[in-house]
């Protein structure tokens, strides 16, 4: 693996990481919580950035490049992050909640999940933090990872996987979202140190293998499993038709982490550009948003932006007035901080 050890590199690709989530989730906007099926119809193919149509109403009538809660709510985790260099639990919570009224008050749907929802719900009426999030098994926790990942480094481990628990466990408290955290926090933080995207994915993978039995312990598949036999059900594929019904139809996308997480890393696994692992995953149905953001987040990690238009990275920084320097640039010194 190559090593970054500059300041410049590692910044670079911090960047790149916030602005293909951001790409990434604005691509998949418009076909969240459809079918693919409703997709082809709707839209045909969506080869760019396009505006939310009639049968989308999560986020009716969003123009084109327009984000979700996916990169919203990963930004609120960075700026807490960068404020207290930790993830402090009623603070990442009242940050969720503000989030939620602003949302609410701006007659948006694109609100907290089940699992956050449940889990702040319980926090509010006085369940200790340790508690709230030991049924929550969805992928809010791994969406909004990235900037632990960018944070905290490898190198020690013990810290980062620290980091990760205490950012997911007010809400994602369970071994299957444990395991989806660790495995995109992992493969951006290996990103960020310099890893390739094989290799960047090969560390989210232990790290998943490793988190089996951290958190409450509920009935849902071995993510590391499942997302092995999904790496390898998908490179079978011969046709962009075929990777589309395997990721609905077999891997499956919805917000259950068993499902998206595996999705995520097999994307990530096929020999195709950047653009098209991200294409690929605003097509394929479910929860379309989020498979895209976090498989975004791992590229730009490691540095993989190849066939993305620049004009369309502009766009979604521009139009979502999201401060992509200046929190790359926080969470990188603060990373290096931690490395000392």
């Amino acid at each position: 693996m190559k090593d970054i050890t500059t300041q410049k590199e590692k910044l670079a690709r911090a960047q790149l990481c916030l602005q293909t989530t951001a790409y990434a989730d604005a691509l998949g906007m418009p076909t969240q919580d459809l079918t693919r099926q409703a997709i082809e119809a709707e839209y045909g193919f969506v080869d760019t950035l396009v505006a939310a149509g009639p049968a989308q109403e999560i986020a009716h009538g969003a123009p084109a490049g327009m984000v979700t809660d996916d990169t919203e709510q990963t930004f609120i985790l960075a700026k807490i992050l960068i404020e207290h260099g930790a993830v402090p639990p009623l603070e990442f919570a009242h940050g969720l909640l503000e989030w939620e009224k602003d949302m609410i008050a701006r007659g948006s749907l694109d609100l907290l999940g089940p699992s956050t929802k449940r889990a702040i719900s319980a926090l509010e009426d006085g369940v200790p933090p340790s508690e709230t999030g030991k049924y929550g098994t969805t992928n809010g926790a791994a969406m909004r990872i990235s900037p632990v990942g960018i944070a905290f480094d490898l190198a020690d481990r013990q810290r980062f996987i620290a980091a990760v628990v205490q950012a997911s466990q007010v809400t994602h408290n369970t071994n299957v979202a444990l395991q989806g955290a660790m495995l995109v926090a992992g493969a951006v933080s290996a990103g960020i140190a310099g890893a390739s995207r094989q290799e960047a994915l090969e560390i989210g993978l232990d790290l998943a293998r490793e988190a089996a039995t951290f958190g409450n312990q509920v009935c849902a598949p071995d993510i590391y499993l499942r997302s092995r036999w999904a790496i390898q059900l998908l490179k079978k594929c011969t046709s962009r038709e075929e990777i589309l019904d395997t990721l609905f139809h077999q891997i499956c996308t919805s917000y259950a982490s068993h499902e998206s997480i595996p999705a995520v890393a097999a994307l990530c696994a096929l020999d195709v550009s950047a653009n098209e692992i991200l294409l690929l995953a605003a097509n394929a149905g479910g929860d379309t948003d989020t498979v895209g953001a976090m498989a975004g987040a791992i590229l730009g990690a490691c540095g993989d932006s190849a066939k993305i238009p620049p004009e369309s990275l502009e766009l979604v920084t521009t139009l979502n007035s999201l401060p992509i320097v200046q929190t790359a640039t926080n969470l990188v010194s603060l990373r290096i901080s931690k490395e000392k």
